[in-house]
């Protein structure tokens, strides 16, 4: 259990350094929301801000490592870090070139090489309703809530947008 509880720590603290994206030792608002939506979760902007406020113990309006995992881990699942590694390992192979995000052709590329070669209207609506922030790729955050929403949709679960 102990040996569960370091490796989950350290999942955790990997999860975390991803989202702190000016590596500064905490997550803003913002961020805090982006490392939520990437394990599947999908709160509101209020429940974002009611979370932040009740995890921020020092009160400096941003989420420290350790209030992070005081919040977190108590109530964490086995199966979210694990399936946020395996997510992370497809990312990487569809982001062929490791920059981070994927381009319409690494996605024609991978597609194809699976037996699912796909026609430009269903590579162009693929990226269409991944691409959220409209950039033209597919950021992980991004590739991460698609597969969330489908996997949900698989097993006849929807989420309300509220």
């Amino acid at each position: 259990m102990v040996a569960l509880r370091v490796e989950q720590l350290k999942q955790l603290k990997d999860i975390f350094a991803r989202f702190d994206m000016d590596s500064d030792g905490s997550l803003t608002v913002l961020e805090l929301a982006a490392l939520l939506r990437s394990l599947g979760l999908k709160p509101s902007g209020d429940q974002i801000h009611v979370l932040l406020a009740k995890m921020d113990s020092n009160g400096n309006g941003a989420v420290e490592f350790d209030e992070l995992a005081n919040t977190i881990l108590p109530t964490m699942k086995d199966e979210i870090l694990v399936n946020q590694e395996q997510l992370t390992e497809v990312f990487r192979l569809f982001d062929r070139d490791g920059n981070g995000y994927i381009t319409a052709a690494e996605l024609a590329g991978c597609m194809a090489k699976m037996g699912h070669p796909l026609t430009y209207k269903e590579l162009t609506d693929m990226i269409k309703e991944a691409d959220a922030d409209g950039d033209g790729v597919i950021s992980f955050n991004e590739f991460s809530s698609v597969m969330a929403k489908s996997a949900l949709e698989f097993l006849g679960i929807s989420l309300s947008s509220s």
